[in-house]
């Protein structure tokens, strides 16, 4: 079994935090969740109330360590993306690391239903990507083409590992999700997830919000019977501020 760090992240410089999340693998889909100590994923019907500064910090590493920041359409709105961008501390980190100053954001959308006129596109310091269905009607694609690269990734809905190979056809192997709910569902599903990053925040919320992974087509009226269990290892846990910030790998827990 692997030895699992526990430590206040307090005590942790910028760079022991950077090599706690060096990535195992040149290919790596790595999935960032905030969720309350009983569950749930949303606190007003958005993820940001659950989290605070003390995990900001992590949450930032890993945005500086990805090549493309994949979130859905309906976590963009809700949580009001705007363009990507990292502070002048995480750009220099990534150019000595000889990387461009900021990652890719990929927005997943099964429906095109995207404003190009919005900051995350308009202002956008790399030229964005979006994610859709194939099969969408030209007259929907064509507006999001003039602000965006377009990946066509399967029919009716997007097909996440289709999509997934085409982010890393284009040199684009470090993939951060940030959600939403229903894409770390499909994520889970396809069997792509990687590395789940979670912190704990200490509130109880009570009965009603969604869990961090939820079934799309259910959502969208179908039903997909679920897979079988996927074993974690826990690696480390870090406290800060009551929040236990925990980091799992994929794989046996008795390897």
């Amino acid at each position: 079994m692997a030895q699992v760090l526990y430590r206040e992240l307090d005590e942790l410089t910028d760079d022991e935090v950077y090599a706690a999340y060096a990535p195992p693998a040149p290919d790596w889909l790595r999935v960032n969740f905030v969720s309350s100590a009983d569950g749930a994923a949303t606190l007003g019907g958005l993820s940001g109330p659950l989290s605070g500064e003390e995990d900001k910090r992590v949450f930032k590493v890993l945005r500086a360590r990805c090549d493309v920041l994949l979130a859905g359409s309906g976590t963009v709105r809700a949580e009001g993306y705007g363009p990507l961008v990292l502070s002048p501390e995480r750009m220099a980190w990534r150019r000595a690391q000889g990387l461009p100053e900021v990652p890719v954001m990929a927005i997943v959308s099964h429906s095109g239903e995207l404003d190009p006129a919005s900051g995350i596109f308009a202002k956008a310091p790399r030229r964005p990507i979006v994610v859709c269905p194939a099969d969408l009607p030209e007259a929907k694609v064509a507006p999001l083409r003039a602000v965006a690269d377009v990946i066509g990734a399967g029919a009716g809905a997007v097909d996440l590992v289709a999509a997934v190979a085409a982010l890393r056809e284009r040199g684009l192997r470090q993939i951060l999700c940030e959600g939403g709910p229903h894409v770390f569902g499909d994520l889970v599903a396809a069997d792509l997830v990687d590395e789940l990053d979670l912190t704990l925040s200490p509130l109880l919320v009570g009965a009603g919000p969604i869990r961090i992974a939820e079934d799309h087509a259910l959502a969208a009226g179908g039903h997909r019977e679920a897979g079988p269990p996927r074993p974690l290892q826990l690696r480390h846990v870090l406290e800060a501020g009551g929040n236990l910030i925990l980091k799992y790998l994929r794989g046996s827990s008795d390897e």
